[in-house]
């Protein structure tokens, strides 16, 4: 009788065994899914995608479209072309010739203003930007001439104790995108209270301005 339990329970014990290496082999299969086509199973992704936006390019900072450089202050002569009156100002072109024995380009408003004289202090508020025309790339060979076209309000036309009337003798003029200025002689009148725009200077166009 001995021999025979003892035969049993080897029995039994061999089939936990196998009934536990089963399992654990069953356990296994649910952490990777099999390559087959048998039972799908919930894929959970962990790798971090990086934000859309991370790899967008800037805008573009460039404010002038691509062609020659920049027309220095050095290598420009300033002068005024033919005025012609407005309801109630002046037009006046503002023309800049190349004098440089290379092409450059010019883009965008000069900075005007009335001064005491050259390398003397402003009078007045600085001209706005009229935006009746859009911009663009005017390329000067030599000896080339582009203009801008300044209007000058009458300063009479403004209230005596609101305007603070002046009598001017010299325009500065900063050529676009130039820091160094030049200097032209034009007796008018104008405001001395800032809060009065007498000037107004459109953007650079090629050719002498149109009533030269």
């Amino acid at each position: 009788m001995m021999p025979s339990a003892t035969a049993a329970r080897r029995v039994a014990t061999a089939a936990a065994i196998a009934c536990g290496v089963a399992l654990l082999a069953a356990c296994g299969s649910t952490a990777a899914p099999s390559s087959g086509g048998g039972t799908k199973t919930k894929t959970v992704t962990t790798t971090a995608s990086p934000p859309a936006s991370s790899s967008a390019p800037a805008p573009s900072s460039s404010s002038a479209p691509a062609g020659p450089a920049a027309c220095a202050t050095s290598a420009l002569a300033l002068s005024l072309g033919q005025s012609n009156g407005a309801a109630g100002s002046v037009i006046i072109p503002l023309e800049f010739r190349n004098t440089s024995g290379s092409s450059c380009s010019l883009y965008g408003y000069p900075g005007v203003s009335f001064v005491t004289g050259p390398g003397g202090s402003q009078i007045g508020a600085s001209a706005s930007e009229d935006h009746a025309t859009p911009r663009k790339l005017v390329t000067l060979a030599a000896g080339a001439t582009a203009h801008a076209l300044l209007q000058v309000a009458v300063a009479q036309n403004y209230p005596p104790a609101k305007c603070h009337l002046a009598h001017v003798h010299w325009l500065k003029v900063f050529p676009p995108g130039q820091t160094a200025p030049l200097y032209l002689k034009f007796s008018s009148d104008t405001c001395k209270a800032t809060s009065i725009r007498t000037l107004a200077v459109q953007t650079v166009l090629p050719g002498a301005g149109a009533n030269s």
